[in-house]
């Protein structure tokens, strides 16, 4: 088991501008020597306890953690009474590890009648967050849902609006994931949409996997989504046909997370670097999330050192 000091995470108002509202690219190079955690995701662990799946993240070696709020995984806030959320805060406590991250999934599109649950479930997660943490809360990260771009970008934004406010009220980073096949799926979207609504508490969540056999790059993605992104999510895909499907991080081979890192670092991020194992890998007989997770750290942490990327 690895040990652990107690950890003390201590940001100055400089460092929590950054993670709000992030750096211009061209500013980039210009920080002081990068800092980045490296995170598991507890999407991953869908059928284990909080409890223990913090401790097998904090054994493996991650520095940080997310947790998943879905209504079938164990930490939805509906399921987690106040002596639970005790427990569950004692055991970030004693393993050290920062909690950077909620999972939701929230539909952006709707009308203000079925918004109204969206935004209950945000405050209910706001909530649990800084109970949980309430120094450092974690951001909400979630995708945005289907349908077509060009249909419900206006509705999109004036929702969106509605969550700024839910945001700002309970002092909670909301950061969107542009999505594979979802009704945001472009880089651009997200950046148009965090425009729009020009709030530091909404943000966005750049996972590359998205974009892979795209004709997206790496580097025109980073380029237009690090200046509004305060999560990075990683994940890797292959092709089969015409079919693309997500594989665990580094098991794919298209992604190369040294230059990765380099280009996050450039471009300002000073964030989490959370690995996300998709629902197509632990749906699949046999999954072992314990062995999930040793993979990813496994193919994650040597890019760290060969970038020079401190972890906090």
């Amino acid at each position: 088991m690895k040990e652990f000091t107690r950890r003390q995470f201590l940001y100055s108002t400089s460092a929590v501008a950054t993670s709000l509202t992030g750096i211009n690219w061209l500013e980039a190079g210009k920080s002081a020597k990068p800092q980045l955690t490296l995170g598991f995701s507890l999407y991953g662990m869908p059928h284990l306890k909080t409890e223990q799946a913090i401790q097998i993240v904090s054994d493996v070696g991650y520095d940080s953690v997310e947790l998943c709020l879905m209504d079938q995984w164990d930490a939805t806030p509906l399921k987690l009474s106040p002596q639970r959320r005790k427990e569950v805060s004692n055991k970030l406590n004693e393993t050290g590890l920062k909690l950077t991250s909620l999972m939701e999934h929230c539909s952006l599109p709707g009308s203000k009648a079925s918004q109204q649950k969206v935004l209950d479930r945000l405050k209910q997660a706001a909530e649990l967050g800084h109970t949980l943490k309430p120094k450092h809360a974690p951001l909400i990260e979630t995708t945005a849902g289907s349908g077509k771009w060009d249909a419900l970008k206006n509705e999109m934004r004036d929702n969106l609006g509605a969550w700024a406010k839910v945001a700002e009220s309970t002092k909670t980073v909301i950061a969107v994931k542009p999505h594979r096949g979802g009704v945001v799926d472009r880089p651009e979207q997200g950046v148009w949409l965090v425009q729009q609504i020009d709030s530091p508490w909404i943000r966005l969540n750049y996972d590359y996997s998205h974009f892979t056999h795209r004709n997206i790059s790496l580097e025109d993605s980073m380029r237009t989504m690090m200046p509004f992104t305060s999560l990075i999510q990683v994940k890797d895909t292959i092709k089969k046909g015409n079919k693309v499907h997500f594989v665990l991080p580094g098991e794919g081979g298209d992604i190369d997370y040294f230059q990765f890192l380099k280009l996050a670092v450039q471009a300002g991020y000073q964030g989490d670097i959370c690995c996300e194992v998709s629902s197509m890998v632990f749906k699949q007989k046999g999954y072992d999330p314990i062995a999930a997770a040793k993979t990813c750290y496994q193919n994650l942490a040597p890019a760290f050192q060969q970038a020079g990327i401190s972890r906090g």
